[in-house]
């Protein structure tokens, strides 16, 4: 990878979101059952609900990639750490605005001022902590036109 943007970022945050979910469930070792499965008849099926479906298990490559993305949310503030994770979960802007008291522009604002920071930390850059939000920001979008 040549350049990282923000948007590269948050493709690797959102897949690293979706890795978890698809991760299988976290199980207690030692501990099975000894019960034959149970065929069932049609008529012990009626009035329950379908299996809930889940997607298929998540490439080795994806996870790796997922564990090479986790660490990036540490370079951000906690508050910041949180957004970022929220919106990468695909939580809705209101949930977002209403978990962490603010407003639609702050939320969005500290959303790319966080993936900007991690953008500027993958290309090797010094991170401008003197620096207004909206000046990195703008710094970064400079960054991803050329």
């Amino acid at each position: 990878m040549t350049e990282w943007t923000t948007k590269t970022v948050d493709d690797r945050l959102l897949e690293a979101a979706d890795v978890l979910t698809r991760l299988p469930d976290v199980r207690v070792h030692g501990y099975y059952g000894l019960w034959p499965k149970m065929i069932l008849q049609f008529s012990d099926l009626v009035g329950q609900e379908p299996p809930k479906l889940r997607r298929p298990p998540p490439s080795p490559e994806a996870i790796g990639r997922m564990e090479q993305t986790m660490p990036w949310l540490t370079w951000l503030e906690p508050r910041d750490a949180k957004l970022v994770w929220a919106r990468a979960e695909r939580s809705p802007w209101k949930v977002v605005c209403w978990r962490f008291g603010i407003s639609r522009a702050t939320a969005n604002r500290r959303w790319e001022y966080g993936l900007s920071i991690i953008a500027w930390r993958l290309n090797g850059r010094p991170v401008l902590r003197k620096r207004s939000q909206r000046f990195v920001i703008e710094r970064m979008r400079e960054v991803s036109r050329l």
